[in-house]
């Protein structure tokens, strides 16, 4: 990507709404007019065989963010997950985190939390409801399940403490332009399974018959140069190793490729092990 591409636009608080009005009309008429079938069946049965699984802590101390937007953010994820736990996408359908979702409004009992707004946080109805995206898309990355739509941030906002994950492996969310799809291209339906613990958001794609791929996601080319306007940008690629049932090497695939501007200094956390 062109570093010109990446560097901070100053725009309008009215420009930004009549952004966000035009792109969020435009999504409404393609959920009618663009011939996907969207899955929307649920079944309290799970299937049987597991193919996918993870889990994300809840309580994370981020900088400068106050606890209180964690703790409304497990008041909107458990708003929000009722609503797409055990959705079934049958084969040929496309799973749309926002259109099983819906818009998150006070009235609907979502509350305050975090997001991210140009490289810095701001309070909003229905905040925090990234970690359940992220969440999807992660373990989507471990099936045989095909991702159409995601979304990255344009900013590198937290420093990498205690990640786990390569960086730019998850997917942001904004109702309802900034969407997560996903298309079932196999012939086996799949059940997407979630749950809050006391601890964890934990989900799981289940299906009828047992997996025949395992996956390893890893990312490439991992670099952090300078901005030319003053500044860091980091770079990556994701890529995922497909393997059989002898765990035999049968795939090497591109997944996707992040570019985001950093809002800290990126040697922080060597600075301050110091």
């Amino acid at each position: 990507m062109n570093p010109v591409d990446l560097r901070p636009k100053q725009r309008s608080k009215s420009r930004v709404r009549a952004g966000t009005w035009f792109y969020t009309i435009k999504r409404y008429i393609e959920w009618l007019t663009d011939g996907k079938k969207y899955a929307k069946q649920k079944s309290d049965e799970p299937f049987p065989y597991s193919i996918a699984k993870h889990q994300t802590i809840l309580l994370r101390k981020l900088k400068d963010v106050e606890m209180s937007l964690q703790h409304n953010k497990i008041i909107n994820l458990q708003k929000a997950v009722p609503r797409i736990n055990k959705v079934i996408i049958h084969p040929g359908e496309t799973f749309s985190y926002w259109q099983l979702i819906g818009k998150t409004t006070y009235k609907k009992g979502y509350v305050d939390g975090m997001v991210l707004y140009y490289g810095k946080y701001k309070t909003g109805v229905g905040g925090g409801l990234c970690q359940l995206s992220n969440l999807i898309y992660w373990m989507t990355l471990h099936s045989p399940l095909a991702v159409v739509e995601r979304h990255r941030h344009s900013y590198d906002v937290f420093p990498d403490s205690n990640r786990t994950q390569p960086f730019g492996s998850g997917a942001t969310c904004a109702y309802n332009y900034l969407d997560l799809q996903i298309k079932n291209e196999t012939n086996m339906p799949y059940q997407l399974h979630l749950q809050l613990t006391d601890t964890h958001l934990v989900g799981e794609w289940r299906a009828k018959e047992p997996a025949l791929y395992t996956y390893e996601v890893y990312e490439k080319h991992h670099e952090i140069t300078p901005a030319y306007w003053g500044g860091y940008l980091r770079h990556n690629e994701i890529y995922r190793k497909v393997y059989n049932r002898q765990n035999q090497l049968v795939g090497d695939e591109f997944v996707t490729e992040n570019h985001a501007i950093m809002m800290y200094e990126p040697l922080l956390e060597s600075r301050e092990s110091l």
